[in-house]
């Protein structure tokens, strides 16, 4: 039954009517304390009507107007929206007694430098403020930015500052497939490193070993006797190459043009990674569009090579057998190899990009490693039982022909891997030193709770806390003449943390182990197979020799086509 209780309308309502939503205010006071009865026809009094009301022409017009509009206009009306709230909040932010510093200006303005200038805009962050700590805001995320030493201990030793949510939202070029590569339970990622770890057991580094080398002796045959190379391309491939035969599985590692598909796609990632996939993910852009293709493209490529290798039933000796023989459930072998090839190759590849840079513009180094690596070959009578010839015999791609046994890559395969790992001094202090000078990278955390203090600032809850390693490796204090190239600099152990090439504290690179292995293997493959030697862009001996450019914050590059490696293949049999 209607409910037959009167509403008693006060007049002192219609003061109230604002272009807010007058019917929404005069309704809620109207109905005040009123027992509410669906079935009630409410009706309001004639000087309560819609049309009587002062702006409900207006907000009607502006209402029918956006909702006939087409999408694209919805939606950047509702981009606009956001972008003036985020505006104005800033704006008002106030600062606490113990907050950091804030950057002068909007806070708008802070984000594409962030992510195109990143070293460039955290150095001027330290010189603006005058201060070791100051914060800036990337829309609703704050970001707190630390340096010295007292930060740099807190921030690799602190319990509450978590490295997977600090990436997530700070760099977001890694696909994302929910539950897959992203959203993961803390179960799941335990799982994966322990898998890691694994695969850089003795006796699967030891078996991977002349399979790399091989890798390495298909692709440099490729290159020709002589000629020019971008390392930034050519040694980044190999690189690639490699992460894919120590990652993934045969199926993909054997068909070169399987692993040319894949690092396409990754490369789409990463060009398509821009302030606004990152920040706002749900924007259909041209490149976010573009990051979910090629996602989608990689996740299907994994999931057809697990598939074809259940299929098969035929056992392989590579990670994905591995991971299919613990058991793991398939999301888990999908995210660890989506997740991880990338994750592998960017930073190796980076690293073997400029070591090979470096070694072409110091012909003293070169020396020294190709002595290095011809005195472990010397001390060890080479085997022909350790030839690797046969271990691919079975894969239906066949990309590498018969080795020689007396070849460089079957020479190579003969040193053991404690000798390749405990045994070359010169090119441990090369990877050193080039991860020190020529890896741009920037640490990134988020602070789970409770709040703590750095340098006397407080870090809230829920706040992103960044850690530029520009602030150690490139300190004239701690390293003079920092941008120089010098393997036989030592590293100060009386100051902590002084050298942070694969991480610190808690949160130490997983992959290090593989990562040095297959550093020092394409070294021996260039500096006995090639010499070479660094040229500018009219072919001439670089002078000066190319400067690692830490605003390319995924391969330290300098300008495309500013420098080549010029190479001519040595007598030694690939």
């Amino acid at each position: 039954m209607p409910c037959s209780r009167s509403i008693k309308w006060h007049t002192s309502i219609a003061c109230r009517c604002t272009p807010a939503g007058p019917e929404r205010i005069i309704i809620a006071h109207a109905l005040e304390d009123f027992p509410f009865d669906p079935t009630f026809p409410l009706t309001l009094p004639p000087q309560f009507s819609i049309a009587a009301m002062p702006y409900s022409v207006g907000l009607q017009s502006a209402a029918n107007a956006f909702l006939s509009a087409g999408f694209s206009t919805q939606f950047t009306l509702a981009v606009i929206a956001f972008l003036l709230i985020v505006f104005i909040t800033s704006a008002l932010q106030k600062e606490g007694v113990d907050a950091p510093k804030s950057l002068p200006g909007n806070s708008l303005f802070h984000i594409v430098p962030f992510f195109r200038r990143r070293h460039q805009f955290l150095k001027w962050g330290f010189d603006v403020t005058g201060e070791n700590v100051f914060q800036f805001n990337l829309l609703r995320n704050t970001v707190i930015v630390v340096s010295g030493e007292n930060a740099r201990q807190t921030f690799f030793t602190a319990k509450g500052l978590d490295l997977t949510e600090g990436f997530k939202i700070l760099s977001g070029a890694i696909p994302m497939v929910k539950g897959v590569t992203s959203d993961l339970q803390t179960r799941r990622i335990a799982l994966i490193h322990k898998r890691l770890a694994n695969v850089q057991r003795n006796a699967s580094l030891s078996s991977l070993i002349p399979l790399l080398l091989q890798d390495a002796r298909r692709m440099m045959e490729g290159w020709g006797s002589s000629g020019q190379l971008d390392p930034f391309e050519n040694v980044y491939e190999l690189l690639f190459q490699f992460t894919i035969r120590s990652l993934s599985c045969v199926e993909i590692s054997d068909d070169p043009a399987l692993v040319s598909r894949l690092k396409t796609l990754y490369d789409t990632l990463d060009t398509g990674t821009t302030p606004a996939t990152v920040l706002l993910p749900w924007l259909p852009t041209p490149a976010m569009i573009q990051k979910l293709w090629a996602t989608k493209d990689i996740y299907e490529i994994v999931i057809k090579a697990i598939n074809d290798r259940e299929k098969s039933g035929i056992s392989r000796d590579d990670t994905l057998q591995m991971l299919l023989d613990s058991g793991d459930e398939k999301l888990v072998v999908v995210g660890f190899i989506m997740g991880l090839l990338i994750a592998g190759a960017r930073a190796t590849g980076t690293t073997a990009s400029w070591l090979m840079t470096y070694l072409g513009g110091n012909q003293e180094w070169r020396l020294k490693a190709a002595a290095e690596v011809e005195a472990l070959l010397a001390s060890r009578s080479y085997s022909p039982l350790s030839s690797p010839t046969s271990t691919t015999s079975e894969s239906p791609f066949s990309p590498i022909s018969p080795v020689s046994q007396s070849s460089l890559a079957a020479r190579l395969s003969a040193i053991p891997l404690e000798a390749w790992e405990n045994e070359t001094p010169i090119m441990d202090a090369l990877i050193r030193e080039t991860t020190r000078v020529a890896q741009p990278h920037t640490a990134m955390r988020r602070n789970l709770g409770p709040e703590l203090y750095i340098n006397n600032k407080i870090i809230p809850t829920g706040a992103y806390v960044i850690y530029p390693f520009s602030d150690i490796h490139l300190n004239p204090d701690i390293y003079p003449d920092p941008w120089k190239f010098d393997p036989a600099r030592k590293v100060p152990e009386h100051i902590p943390f002084a050298y942070a090439g694969w991480g610190g504290g808690k949160t130490t690179c997983l992959g290090t182990r593989l990562a040095k292995v297959e550093l020092k293997l394409v070294t021996a493959m260039f500096v006995l197979g090639f010499q070479h030697s660094v040229v500018d862009r009219h072919g001439k001996p670089a002078d000066p020799l190319p400067v690692p450019n830490w605003n390319d914050i995924l391969l330290c590059r300098p300008p495309v086509g500013s420098f080549k490696l010029k190479y001519e293949r040595t007598s030694a049999e690939l």
